[in-house]
């Protein structure tokens, strides 16, 4: 049993619990729906050919087996830095719980600084500003977010709705574009010999590819302390994300490649764009890059939330040092936590390129999956154990944990090395660092 070690100063100023069902199925749906599936179409298409709309459906059954541990766990133990926490409740190993933790806010920092790149060189393009260089507007983008996350939570989670409206409508409107063109093409065309062991290959390798369109519902369990009912709101809204996304993915899919020959969509440095230019020529450019933008930007705001709520929650476990846990009593934000992330993605914004550093943190948090389908199966197997309001049968948690070091798998023997690599290098220096401070609290006492 955990417990809370927290000054009283500290547990007078709380969370804000102000967000409902729809703010965060939106939540979830903006974090999957972000500027990633605009490219990574036209790679699942190079695999899967016109059967790539098949590789999503796939990729959303595997990817649901973990977004419903995620949701009994969340109605198990709403919290903020839920993952580290139930793997601390479910194999009591604070270092494990660190790594988990750790990981998690890795993912979310190269997110955040990747997206502040792409956002940067995009409105460089649109608006044209030739005074300021690409770095200036990065920091500049990366300074906005922290204001709009230290102002509170409900307004960030109206700019996400905002913004996931923004996202979904570009998304909807490939959809509308594309329609005329259904039932053009062989949607079970692929590439190579034609056959059903040669489809079943295929689609399989694609959904290895399109399972990452998926990743963002990890996010929703982070905010678990700002909900309402938070029991019953995270697996309503995680289930209704998967699905809405999933829906959604599948008619884009079938627009792009009907829209699209799947060997042009394999080779098109935007996908989506190409299949706008195509099937609505009177429609600006211009207009589809902004709405990139706004994909851009919600993308970098979930994964800021998340992961000043998971240090947040980390410090509240005493994995990190406490101060991160304070709260600002008029925000109700986690202040120092969200400025001590500012102080590392700023660093991260001046590279070029973070592109390994962001695939191998796609592969620790395969890691964090895993492990969090082995703390339910841990917890529901614990006599005494108290259930939630959304319980899930064995096997599925189980089934997660497999797909998910299949697909980790995957990713060793398709990486080079160097994502590869820079794991283990993360995972020593999380180790090392989990040391240190532990010895310096030791010292402190």
């Amino acid at each position: 049993m955990i417990e809370d070690s927290l000054t009283p100063k500290l547990q007078e100023a709380k969370l804000r619990r102000s967000i409902g069902p729809f703010q965060l199925t939106l939540y979830g749906l903006g974090s999957m729906l972000g500027s990633g599936i605009y490219g990574l179409i036209g790679q699942a298409a190079g695999l899967a050919g016109n059967a790539v709309w098949l590789a999503f459906v796939v990729a959303m059954m595997a990817a649901l087996l973990t977004a419903l541990s995620y949701a009994s766990l969340g109605s198990r133990y709403p919290r903020a830095g839920g993952a580290a926490f139930v793997a601390e409740r479910a194999f009591g190993m604070p270092l494990l719980s660190f790594i988990v933790g750790l990981s998690v806010v890795a993912s979310g920092l190269t997110s955040i600084a990747t997206q502040s790149q792409v956002f940067a060189v995009n409105l460089a393009s649109v608006v044209r500003i030739p005074v300021l260089p690409v770095w200036a507007i990065a920091i500049g983008f990366l300074l906005i977010l922290t204001g709009l996350v230290l102002r509170g939570i409900r307004e960030a989670m109206w700019v996400n709705v905002a913004c996931t409206l923004v996202e979904a409508t570009g998304l909807l409107l490939v959809i509308a574009v594309g329609i005329p063109y259904w039932g053009s093409v062989d949607l079970l065309e692929t590439p190579g010999l034609p056959g059903n062991d040669m489809l079943i290959v295929l689609v399989f390798q694609g959904a290895v590819l399109t399972f990452f369109a998926f990743i963002g519902f990890e996010d929703v369990l982070n905010v678990a302390e700002e909900c309402h009912d938070p029991q019953r709101t995270i697996p309503v809204a995680l289930v209704t994300a998967m699905v809405v996304g999933a829906s959604i993915y599948v008619a884009v899919a079938i627009s792009a490649i009907s829209v699209v020959p799947w060997q042009e969509l394999a080779a098109a440095p935007g996908p989506l764009t190409e299949v706008m230019r195509r099937a609505a020529p009177a429609i600006p450019v211009a207009v589809f890059a902004g709405i990139t933008l706004f994909a851009v930007a919600n993308t970098a705001l979930v994964n800021y939330v998340t992961s000043s709520r998971m240090v947040y929650g980390m410090s509240r476990q005493g994995l990190l040092p406490a101060a991160l846990g304070k709260i600002n009593l008029r925000t109700q934000t986690p202040y120092l936590a969200t400025l001590a992330l500012l102080l590392l993605l700023v660093p991260l914004a001046f590279f070029g390129s973070i592109a390994q550093l962001a695939s191998a943190s796609v592969l620790m948090l395969l890691v964090v999956f895993a492990i969090v389908n082995g703390a339910l199966l841990a917890l529901q197997a614990r006599p005494g154990e108290a259930k939630g309001k959304f319980e899930v049968p064995r096997w599925v948690p189980a089934l997660g944990a497999i797909i998910c070091v299949v697909l980790i798998s995957v990713r060793l023997v398709s990486s080079d090395w160097q994502a590869p690599a820079l794991a283990g290098a993360m995972l020593a220096g999380m180790i090392v660092l989990h040391f240190a401070q532990a010895r310096m609290a030791t010292r402190r006492t």
